[in-house]
This record gives C-alpha cells, structure tokens and sequence, in this order.
C-alpha cells in the first residue's frame, strides 16, 4: 500500500514515514504545495495524508485538485488548525477524515486503515475468493485452509491486484506501485516480472487457480467475481 506524506515539519513527516514503514505502507514524501502537486499529477495513492498549511500553498487547494481530476485517492487532512470551518471544508471537498495535530501514530495508522479498506475492500477484513483467503488485519494468505508465506512486496502485490480485479495494470503501473517514485529511476522493470512469477508460482503450488493472466504487451490482470 502506497502513502503519500505531505507535510512541511520534517520530524512529524520522518516519524510518520517511519512508523508507517514498520506497518509495511510504502511511503513518499512531499514538503511544499508545488511539490505534492507534482507528484498527484503523476502518481495514484492509496491513501494521501495532507497537511492544510503549507509553505507555499493551501493544502484544501490539492484536495480541489484530486476531486477536478476524479481521482480516488484516500485523503486524511492532518492540521494544527482547530477551525470547524476547514475541517466541514475538506470533508466537502472530498477527504475522507480529519485528524488534528498532536495525534498518536497509532491512530493515524487505524484511520489509514479504515479508508483504505473501505474503498478498496467494501470495509470487509477478510478478502475471500473460492480457495483463496486473506486476512488485512493479520496480513496472512491462504490457500485451501493452509498458510501461504509470501514476502512484503508478494503481499502487496496480491492485494494490489485483488483490489484492481478485472483491470489491465501495466508493468509500469506496477513498478510504481511498488517502489514510488524510485520507478522512474529504473532502467526497466523487469523485477516487476519476478515478482510477479514469483507469487504466480507460490499461489499456483499452493493449489490455488490462475487468476492472474498475462496480456502480452501490456500488462497483467486478476480475473475475479465482480
């Protein structure tokens, strides 16, 4: 799952980064209006945690931008401000929740949670497909009652495929997905191929059906229900 932090006070950004790392969110960093506005005009989130005031411009103003591109991104204003203005103003402008500065981490992670599985999941906890079963709670696989081990970006990926079911997601869409904005860095994205083969592998000698199909020349696609 894929954060993007944009908050201008390096230490909240930097703890929040790396309490989010420990709870397996990849997460991306963006200091100043200009710079999150970059980065929503190129990449998707899964969930955006957007800092109101912003050095360089108003944090409602990405959240106006977000809603004029249709784009679904999850969005949590975190502020300082106390103001029941801004708060009715984001929410109406499309963020999903409002947590006020100082927050425990641990309740950020909780609210990302929730949003996260309420757009992509229908707000269930247990992903279920005929012998396929994941917990997002426990962050488990199974496959006919027994436990699949799967790395980090493996888990990752079988949840980004699942809650892109019966959609065409290229090669470079997954790279993003996995590594940010370091995608663009790559040469190509061949490790997006092994990883890819890799959980193919682990699912299919588990007993689990195909449901992930290639489509030569543009990408790949979980076949599901729905």
């Amino acid at each position: 799952m894929k954060i993007l932090v944009i908050e201008d006070e390096k230490e909240l950004a930097k703890s929040i980064v790396e309490y989010l790392a420990e709870e397996q969110y990849l997460c991306e960093v963006a200091a100043t209006f200009r710079e999150a506005m970059d980065k929503i005009d190129i990449f998707n989130y899964d969930c955006i945690l957007l800092d109101i005031t912003l050095p360089d411009g108003n944090g409602l103003k990405i959240l106006e931008e977000l809603k004029n591109d249709n784009k679904q991104d999850g969005v949590i204003i975190i502020s300082a401000k106390h103001a029941l203005d801004d708060k009715i103003k984001g929410l109406q402008l499309g963020a999903d929740d409002y947590l006020t500065k100082p927050f425990h981490l641990s309740e950020l992670t909780a609210r990302i949670y929730s949003i996260i599985r309420r757009k992509q999941f229908n707000n269930a906890n247990i992903i279920k497909q005929e012998e396929l079963e994941i917990d997002l709670l426990a962050k488990t696989v199974t496959v006919n009652n027994a436990v699949l081990n799967l790395t980090k970006k493996e888990f990752d990926l079988l949840i980004y495929f699942i809650g892109n079911k019966n959609r065409v997601l290229s090669k470079s869409t997954l790279a993003e997905h996995l590594s940010g904005d370091f995608a663009d860095m790559l040469d190509n994205h061949d490790f997006v191929y092994a990883h890819v083969k890799n959980l193919k592998k682990k699912l299919s000698d588990a007993g689990c059906a195909p449901y992930i199909k290639t489509i030569y020349g543009t990408g790949y696609i979980w076949k599901g229900k729905g």
